[in-house]
Formats: structure tokens, C-alpha cells, sequence
């Protein structure tokens, strides 16, 4: 049924439901990491920024963390460069380095800004070197399992530390913050970090109800291709160890649990190629993904 055909009736009752989601989340932090198709498709690079402009109009206080891997590699094929990865993670040399700047922190970060205040928000852009509040150290990739030393990946970072204050500020202002995945290090020194990773730690640091996570996929799946929710930290360990969760869900499903077991009261995994699946998942019953509680 589409919104044409609701009666008002029926979309008064649609309104009714989600009071007790708006009561229950009202005030609190809710952290989205947007990525995937919701970043290219032009219907649902819409209709999410019309979700992240509601759940801050009826009182919540959205977090916006995004990707850019296809735009990175699409900048750097047009420069001639071949983009190189090891065990998921771009390698990342000073020149590269600049190409992810000027996308994540120029040029994604501004259209996922625009598109929030065209929906009637206020978005604020930021990377983790605005007030330094990224602070990261460079990380090197363990070494196989058949020994050999560690792998340096350029700058590539994990998170050595957020500070919260220049998000708050945001907040109190009534500002949407949407934060570009780039770090700082002691020396100044810019690094790339993986958006899934930043998007849970910010929401651990931040304290908050909820870490919203964009994907391809329906969600965690089992091995016959069927949804997975209603999970917990040990019922992943255990998916994990029978191979069930792998590839690409992994590192999300890594940040996923930091998150919960630092704190976060719930994480969505969920399917951000159906349309205002952000409200779906935390204004319904419906839902749209997996749900990872923190016990």
C-alpha cells in the first residue's frame, strides 16, 4: 500500500503507533552508520535523510557516521591509481590518504550535509580532526598464521580515543553531527579508519540507547539464508566459531558487540535498501534487520 493510498484514518493510526517509540527514545542518542546502496541510490539517499530530520524533530538526537569506499575507488581509478587491500583493509599510502580526505571529508561529507538540510535539518560536517576529537595511532595487521611480521597499511588507524564535547555541543545546538571516518594522531598525521568501527565506538563513548547500522543485506543471516534477530553477545560468539557470520559482516558484527557490551542498549543491523528503514526499525514493530541486545 503506498502513502497515496492511506485514508487520513489510516494515517492517523500509523502516527499512534509510533508514540510510545517517540516517549521511550525521546532525549536519547541514536548513532547511524550510513552506508551501502542508501548512499547511491537517489530514492533512498532521500528518504534517509527524511528519517534522520524526523528523529530529530520529535526529540532525538541522531549521530550520522559514513562511509565512502565506492567514491575512494572510483576517485582513485580516475587518477590512475589501484586501490590495494589486505584482509578487507585499504592499504593506504600519503597519496591515497589524500584521495580519502578529499572524498570522505569534502565530498561525501557535504552531500550527506546537504541532503539532511534539504530535508529540513541541521546538519553540521566533521571529521575526527575538527577539535581533534578522533584521536588515533596506526595500525598494523597481525601476521598470518604462519608467522612473518606484522602488516603495515599506511595510514590506517584504529581509535585510540574519542572526545565526546565537540558532538554535544552539537547536540545541545540542535545540530544533526555527521562525521566523516578520519582520525588524528599525535603528530598531526591524518588516518584512514573503518566507518563501522568509528560508528561504534563514538556510540559506546557517547552513551547512547542506540547504533544503527546500514547494510546490502537483510541483516545477520543464517546458513539457509534466514534472519537472524533478537541475538546476544554469546549467540554471536557462537555463530562466529561455526562460521555462520563471516566475510564482509564480520567487521561489523565486531563493532557491533564493542558497542553492546560498552554500554550501547541495543544495535540494528539492518537493511538499508528498503525505503525509510531507519524509522521502520526504530519507530515499528516491524523492523527491518537484526537486533543485537547488550545481554
Amino acid at each position: 500500500m503506498t502513502d497515496a493510498a492511506l485514508t487520513p484514518a489510516q494515517k492517523a493510526k500509523v502516527l499512534a503507533e509510533a508514540l510510545p517509540y517517540i516517549r521511550r527514545f525521546h532525549g536519547k542518542t541514536i548513532v547511524v552508520k550510513y552506508g551501502g546502496n542508501a548512499m547511491t541510490d537517489e530514492k533512498l539517499k532521500a528518504s534517509f535523510a527524511h528519517d534522520i530530520v524526523l528523529l530529530k524533530l520529535v526529540g532525538m538526537n541522531p549521530v550520522v557516521v559514513h562511509g565512502g569506499g565506492p567514491q575512494i575507488e572510483q576517485l582513485l581509478t580516475r587518477l590512475g591509481k589501484k586501490g590495494e587491500f589486505i584482509q578487507g583493509m585499504r592499504v593506504t599510502d600519503a597519496e591515497t590518504m589524500d584521495v580519502v580526505e578529499m572524498v570522505l571529508g569534502g565530498q561525501v561529507n557535504k552531500e550527506v550535509v546537504t541532503l539532511i538540510n534539504q530535508a529540513g535539518g541541521r546538519a553540521v560536517g566533521l571529521t575526527g580532526q575538527d577539535g581533534a576529537f578522533i584521536r588515533a595511532r596506526k595500525m598494523l595487521l597481525a601476521a598470518d598464521s604462519n608467522g612473518g611480521e606484522n602488516r603495515d597499511l599506511g595510514q590506517v588507524g584504529e581509535i585510540a580515543a574519542i572526545d565526546p564535547r565537540v558532538i554535544d555541543t552539537l547536540q545541545t545546538g540542535g545540530f544533526i553531527p555527521v562525521v566523516a571516518p578520519i582520525g588524528v594522531g599525535e603528530n598531526g598525521q591524518s588516518y584512514n579508519i573503518n566507518a563501522d568501527l568509528v560508528a561504534g565506538k563514538l556510540a559506546e563513548v557517547l552513551k547512547a540507547e542506540k547504533l544503527v547500522v546500514l547494510t546490502n543485506t537483510p541483516g545477520v543471516l543464517d546458513k539457509d539464508g534466514q534472519l537472524l534477530t533478537g541475538l546476544t553477545p554469546a549467540k554471536i560468539d557462537e555463530l562466529a566459531a561455526e562460521g555462520t557470520i563471516s566475510g564482509g559482516m564480520l567487521p561489523k558484527i565486531a563493532s557491533a558487540l564493542d558497542a553492546a557490551r560498552g554500554g550501547v542498549k541495543s544495535v540494528h543491523i539492518i537493511d538499508g535498501r528498503v525505503e525509510h528503514a531507519v524509522l521502520l526499525e526504530i519507530l515499528t514493530e516491524e523492523g527491518v534487520g537484526t537486533l543485537i541486545r547488550s545481554k
